[in-house]
């Protein structure tokens, strides 16, 4: 998304017009999910994806006739057996896209902040009216950018706000999925999570990797500058290279990190674990087998570390997927961050639960 938004930013810095196509509503099965979005240019060029196939094709086509026309237009698709025919899209459910040419500062302003909270990455719900009527807002498409503290940071086109948008918006904390809820299509855009990854050996290059493509801000730390570098890892937002005791001690870790130890011995996995443990971090996962992973509690619990912080810790870490090779474990590991990250700790690998008394 941060690269479609600036795309589109750049196209109305430099005074072009750009048809913007989003899909606002989804039911059943779809190729793509509400707040999808696809820019398409005078000339038929295009940045970000529908789902591709008929669908896309037929939003696009109408995008580019609907140049020079003022206001937003609404979009239905039943993906049924007409599009099948053609591409073998037979997904059985709804897509509903909203598309809309832009152009002018106005709209300029509202998409450069709507790119600048996705930057910070602290969360935040994009309203867009699709039911005028039953929104009681008479401006098909009018778009207002809600942050986490219900404040508006944006809304385009410009006007006064209605009465109660704001709090009508659901909190970002239990992450709600987008919905189309009194005229209004809710597009939450959840606070970016921050993967610090304890380890650049084999399986912690592995796991950044795919990590930075589920989407999560990865940061490495080790003490070992010729593993952690950007030549292994260039996904890597930051790399902390340095004492890994000294590093973690000085380390900001908030509700939105997750930790991940994965070092090459047990003396610096306790290490890691000592300092990351007690963190308001809501993941902290530990490579290794259940006896060394019991052995580094045990000698936690001994240095003063309760048996209530260790028993949040994912220990052994990742999904049971019978892994064998680096790549294999990298994927049970991501597996299971991404669970965590979507469904709390019911994303909890069984496998990873905290371990008794020997």
């Amino acid at each position: 998304m941060r690269e479609i938004l600036r795309a589109l930013v750049q196209s109305l810095q430099a005074g072009r017009e750009a048809i913007v196509c989003q899909v606002v509503e989804t039911r059943g099965s779809t190729p793509q999910k509400a707040g999808a979005m696809m820019i398409v240019d005078p000339e038929g060029g295009q940045v970000g994806t529908l789902g591709g196939g008929c669908v896309e094709n037929e939003v696009k086509q109408k995008a580019i006739r609907h140049i020079g026309t003022p206001g937003a237009a609404i979009q239905s698709f039943v993906l049924d057996h007409d599009y099948a025919w053609a591409d073998g899209l037979i997904c059985g459910g709804k897509m509903v896209a909203l598309v809309e040419c832009v152009r002018g500062d106005a709209a300029l302003a509202y998409f450069r902040a709507e790119m600048g909270l996705l930057e910070r990455g602290e969360g935040f719900t994009e309203a867009i009216v699709v039911e005028p009527d039953r929104a009681g807002i008479p401006a098909m498409g009018r778009r207002f950018l809600i942050t986490p503290e219900g404040e508006i940071a944006g809304s385009w086109p410009d006007g006064p706000t209605p009465d109660g948008l704001k709090s009508r918006a659901a909190s970002l904390a239990d992450r709600p999925r987008p919905e189309v809820r009194g005229g209004v299509a809710w597009i939450p855009s959840l606070p970016r999570v921050r993967l610090v990854i304890v380890g650049a050996g084999h399986v912690g290059q592995a796991v950044a990797e795919l990590a930075a493509k589920a989407d999560f801000d990865v940061w490495v730390v080790d003490d070992r500058a010729q593993f952690a570098n950007a030549e292994r890892f260039p996904a890597a937002q930051r790399i902390l290279v340095g004492p890994i005791e000294d590093v973690l001690r000085n380390l900001e870790v908030t509700p939105q990190t997750y930790c991940l130890i994965v070092t090459r011995g047990h003396g610096h996995d306790q290490e890691a674990l000592h300092h990351l443990a007690p963190t308001p971090a809501p993941y902290v996962g530990l490579i290794g087998s259940r006896r060394k992973i019991r052995l580094i509690f045990e000698s936690l619990v001994e240095s003063g570390i309760s048996r209530d912080v260790l028993d949040r810790v994912a220990a052994p870490v990742g999904l049971e997927i019978g892994s064998q090779t680096v790549s294999e474990i990298a994927v049970s590991i991501v597996a299971e961050l991404i669970a965590r990250r979507n469904l709390g700790r019911k994303g909890q690998s069984p496998s990873s639960r905290p371990l008794g008394p020997a």
